[in-house]
């Protein structure tokens, strides 16, 4: 016999419970609306899982009004300024004085946890370690999600679904691929990213164009420091040892006024492979994606859960409206609101990524013309005052929200 569903009937049904679809769900019940967010991994993974830590400042204010910004205000490390590092000196460009705004850095992981307490405040809203996870009828006014869990098949059906699973989730692959447009850009580079136990070196970020490649020095607390070297896109991080890195590190981060790292205890590494990616349009029927699920930008520009916090906002505002007064307007202008701020990050984050990074095909001219554009950034306030305003983060309401 077959076993029938556990069913349940919500407004919004989530995929995801990363940064995207945690504040999504919270947004939403400040507002009033019921949801339920479906994830295929544990609390604890979510919890541990080190990703980005620099937050725009509206991404810190967001989460200061709606009430989750008091861990970040008493652990995070406000940065008013960062770092252009390239022919042997540091070059500060001042966040701050350029253009009124700083950014905040505080581990994705720790944003993550806040979000996980507050939404469990509620209830059981979110649905840990599901398997099988799919959503269907997408194209119709009651989608539905699907997925067991503890040995239970269980069925959400909804009036909307949020995608907010990832580049690797299902709710992408669901939808027709004729209806979709995907762009992408994928980097001839990586990123090699390491956890170290030892005080940042720098009060802020230092971005590092080098002969060698790209460096970062960035940080997670007074304590820990979060560093990243550019390597082969298939670089195994079994093959650079501890001494290896700090080699590397240390070269690429050298300065003619003595400046040097102190290494000290690895804790964790791992490479990331560097892609631009966009899926357009951001909505098929009732299924609405955002974060990673719909954008992809390589992480030079520190955008990646910015730009999530952008679309979950404007996503719930636009749901907002439909439940208030049925306005279907609003959902229709939710992808092609977001898709301004996000194509505009994606130049910057381009930018970014191409001005500091080594490329394979590089010519001596190529090279020149990268220090040429860092010295021009670094000696014109109008340039500075560019990098500034979008490292800062663009005012989220640039005709964004619907």
């Amino acid at each position: 016999m077959t076993q029938q569903p556990h069913r349940e009937r919500v407004q919004v049904g989530i995929v995801g419970a990363g940064p995207a679809g945690l504040l999504l769900s919270h947004l939403l019940a400040l507002a009033g609306i019921e949801s339920i967010v479906v994830e295929t991994k544990s609390r604890a993974h979510l919890e541990q899982r080190i990703r980005a830590g620099v937050l725009e400042h509206e991404t810190a204010t967001v989460l200061r009004e709606t009430g989750l910004g008091a861990r970040m205000d008493g652990e995070g490390l406000a940065h008013d300024g960062l770092f252009l590092q390239f022919a042997g000196a540091a070059h500060r460009i001042d966040l701050k004085a350029l253009t009124g705004r700083n950014v905040m850095v505080y581990g994705q992981h720790e944003v993550v946890k806040d979000l996980i307490a507050a939404r469990l405040e509620d209830g059981e809203v979110i649905r840990f370690d599901c398997a099988d996870v799919a959503v269907r009828d997408i194209d119709t006014d009651h989608p539905a999600i699907h997925y067991s869990r503890d040995g239970a098949m269980h069925e959400i059906t909804c009036d909307f679904i949020a995608g907010c699973d990832g580049f690797h989730g299902i709710c992408r692959a669901s939808i027709p691929p004729e209806a979709l447009t995907l762009y992408e850009r994928v980097y001839p580079f990586g990123w090699l990213g390491v956890l170290a136990r030892i005080p940042p070196a720098s009060q802020e970020l230092i971005y590092a164009a080098h002969d060698d490649g790209f460096a970062l020095l960035s940080m997670r607390s007074p304590q820990i420091s979060r560093l990243y070297l550019q390597c082969p896109p298939d670089a195994d991080a079994a093959d650079w040892p501890d001494e290896r890195i700090w080699e590397a590190l240390d070269a690429r981060l050298a300065r003619s006024d003595g400046f040097r790292l102190t290494p000290g205890p690895i804790l964790q590494k791992s490479v990331t492979a560097m892609r631009s990616f966009v899926c357009e349009p951001m909505r098929f029927g009732r299924l609405l994606l955002a974060g990673d699920a719909a954008h992809i930008v390589p992480p030079t520009g520190a955008k990646g859960m910015n730009l999530a916090v952008g679309d979950v906002r404007v996503m719930a505002r636009a749901l907002e409206r439909y439940f208030a007064r049925g306005d279907e307007e609003a959902i229709a202008a939710y992808g092609p609101a977001c898709l301004r701020r996000i194509w505009r990050v994606q130049r910057f984050s381009w930018w970014m990524t191409q001005m500091l990074h080594r490329f394979e095909d590089d010519s001596p001219f190529d090279r020149r013309r990268q220090l040429a554009e860092l010295d021009y950034v670094v000696n014109s306030r109008a340039a500075a005052t560019t990098l500034a305003e979008n490292y800062a983060g663009l005012p989220m309401d640039w005709g964004d929200g619907p």
